[in-house]
């Protein structure tokens, strides 16, 4: 007798949304791009100064996100010189902030240099450091063994014939 399958295999990843997340964000330069404007920076020349990448790849990163919504272009022009354009962040790019720090939290634990992490981020009103948590829509904060894992609105079992599809699923 057959052991029982997981029921966990049979469903269809393509439409998972956290590979469809990284296909447009799970690029290092493309998260570089977006902390430098999350810290302030938002001309071409000053991200290409700040990031030190080829200013060609720089530039499709940066197109790919405004095509998306994340980014915006604005025209700005300094007294006395001509118009010039500048990057800002849109509301969708804002809320990849919690994506974005909950990295940088697991970096300044597991990554940071020996006399620690390169910047903290703090609470404007408060100055307390920031920390990002799993909370549910009850406001309680939900620890890793207390997730449950149940079909949403785009679930698809994936057909008998259909090849798993790697590691893209979550």
């Amino acid at each position: 007798m057959a052991p029982p399958t997981d029921p966990r295999l049979d469903r269809d990843t393509t439409n998972c949304s956290i590979a469809r997340t990284l296909e447009l964000v799970g690029e290092k330069w493309t998260l570089l791009v977006l902390r430098e404007i999350w810290y302030g920076l938002s001309r071409f020349s000053d991200l290409h100064q700040m990031l030190g990448c080829p200013r060609n790849l720089l530039a499709e990163r940066l197109r790919k996100l405004v095509d998306h919504g994340i980014l915006a272009t604005e025209t700005y022009q300094p007294e006395g010189s001509r118009s010039r354009s500048r990057y800002v962040i849109t509301d969708k790019g804002n809320d990849l902030i919690p994506a974005v720090l909950g990295l940088l939290q697991w970096g300044d634990k597991y990554r940071a240099a020996p006399e620690g992490p390169a910047i903290v981020n703090r609470h404007h009103g408060c100055g307390a450091a920031l920390s990002v948590q799993v909370r549910c829509e009850h406001d309680h904060h939900v620890p890793p063994a207390e997730i449950d894992i149940t079909p949403g609105p785009g679930f698809r079992a994936r057909g008998a014939s259909d090849p798993p599809h790697g590691g893209a699923g979550h």
